[in-house]
C-alpha cells in the first residue's frame, strides 16, 4: 500500500519532497525550491500516519532510506546534496521547468 501511494504522489505532482519537519537540510531543500519560485508537494513523512512505511517504501523503491527524498517530473533526483548540486551546476532550474514546476519566464 505505501509503496502505491508513494508511487501515485510523484505521479500526480510535477514536485515532490518526501520530508520530516525537524530536519535541516529537508528546510534546505523546501527553502531552495521556494525562492527559485518551483510549486512543490512536501510529504512530512512524521506528521503522516503511514509515514513510516511510505519511508521503507521509498527505501526499496529508491535505494535511499534517508529524507529529504526528492522527485522531479517522476524521476527520483536524491536528496539534499544531490538536489543542491544541481542547482550549483545549473540544471536545477530547467529540471523544474520542464516537469511545470515553474513558470518559464523565471530566472532564478
Amino acid at each position: 500500500m505505501a509503496l502505491a501511494k508513494a508511487k501515485e504522489i510523484v505521479s500526480a505532482n510535477p514536485v515532490v519532497v518526501f520530508s520530516k519537519t525537524y530536519c535541516p537540510f529537508c528546510v534546505s531543500v523546501k527553502d531552495l525550491l521556494s525562492k527559485l519560485g518551483a510549486s512543490f508537494n512536501a510529504v512530512e513523512l512524521d506528521t503522516e500516519k503511514d509515514g513510516s512505511e511510505i519511508q521503507a517504501a521509498l527505501a526499496e523503491w529508491t535505494g535511499q532510506r534517508t529524507v529529504p527524498n526528492v522527485f522531479i517530473g517522476g524521476k527520483h533526483i536524491g536528496g539534499c546534496d544531490a538536489t543542491t548540486a544541481l542547482h550549483r551546476e545549473g540544471k536545477l532550474v530547467p529540471l523544474l521547468t520542464e516537469a511545470g514546476a515553474l513558470a518559464k519566464s523565471s530566472s532564478a
